[in-house]
């Protein structure tokens, strides 16, 4: 079983960049198995579209993860009750619109289950993640109630996301961190076979600051007057994530290998 997830997909730039690479990706690893982080996609580069998401199917992707901006494009709060598809962090506060997990079907037939999970330190507010974490693991069990367990954990800090791979080892396939938008170089599979990276960074240009327009966050960073709203970057776009070669009958991870595919990230190897 081969289970591919990008990180945070920025603007234009990296709407681009997956829908041009995700096709042919996905039959030269042939995977079986796709979810993207979405929640940057929109022309501002914060919050997704309906639009954006059906992009994003269309390319092949069977999920579509967020975070803190979910809710930055107002149609999302509508679309997201029908697309189960897409998900909004798990520890939002009760009420919510959407789901922030669900149990898809993977194109070899297997139960996935795929949880969206969000910080506590330096994001926006919401309910406890260790506690959220907690409650979906008694509910969902790998070869019990699915073949795969997928987490990705949207977070600032490296530490909360650490903890929630030591959390999950042996209990999920693997655990990603998405949200700083920077590559991190600790991927591996942890000692009880979950798969792990600190951070999966964006698809988006990186010739950047964090996938904005890096003359503009210059101005602001020196509070020049001069400064506009931050604003994608538009330059040649990265593929940045993390794929597993999972074990059927266990479900947790034998192999583990980042996907970087164009753009600054590629041409700098």
């Amino acid at each position: 079983m081969n289970i591919l997830i990008l990180g945070d997909i920025v603007g234009p730039s990296g709407r681009e960049a997956l829908s041009k690479e995700l096709p042919s990706l996905i039959k030269k690893k042939k995977l079986d198995f796709v979810i993207v982080n979405g929640e940057n996609a929109a022309d501002t580069g914060v919050g997704i579209t309906k639009k954006n998401a059906e992009e994003f199917f269309n390319a092949g992707a069977d999920v579509i993860t967020s975070g803190n901006h979910i809710w930055d494009e107002k149609e999302t709060m509508e679309f997201i009750v029908s697309e189960k598809r897409l998900l909004r962090p798990e520890n939002l506060f009760k009420g919510s619109p959407g789901a922030g997990m669900g149990i898809f079907n993977s194109k070899n037939n297997k139960k996935v289950a795929v949880i969206n999970l969000m910080g506590n330190i330096f994001m926006k507010k919401c309910d406890d993640l260790f506690d959220a974490a907690k409650k979906f693991i008694q509910k969902v069990k790998l070869k019990r109630d699915a073949d795969f367990i997928i987490v990705d954990i949207h977070g600032e800090i490296t530490s909360e996301k650490m903890a929630m791979g030591y959390f999950f080892d042996g209990k999920a396939t693997m655990v990603v961190g998405t949200h700083t938008h920077v590559p991190t170089s600790d991927h591996r599979i942890l000692e009880k076979g979950t798969a792990y990276q600190t951070d999966i960074g964006m698809c988006g240009d990186y010739n950047s600051v964090i996938g904005m327009n890096r003359d503009n966050s210059l101005k602001k960073f020196f509070k020049d007057p001069l400064a506009k709203k931050h604003y994608p970057a538009l330059g040649k776009g990265t593929i940045s994530g993390l794929m597993v070669e999972a074990d059927d009958e266990t479900g947790l991870s034998k192999k583990v290998e980042p996907i970087i595919i164009g753009g600054a990230l590629e041409s700098g190897k």
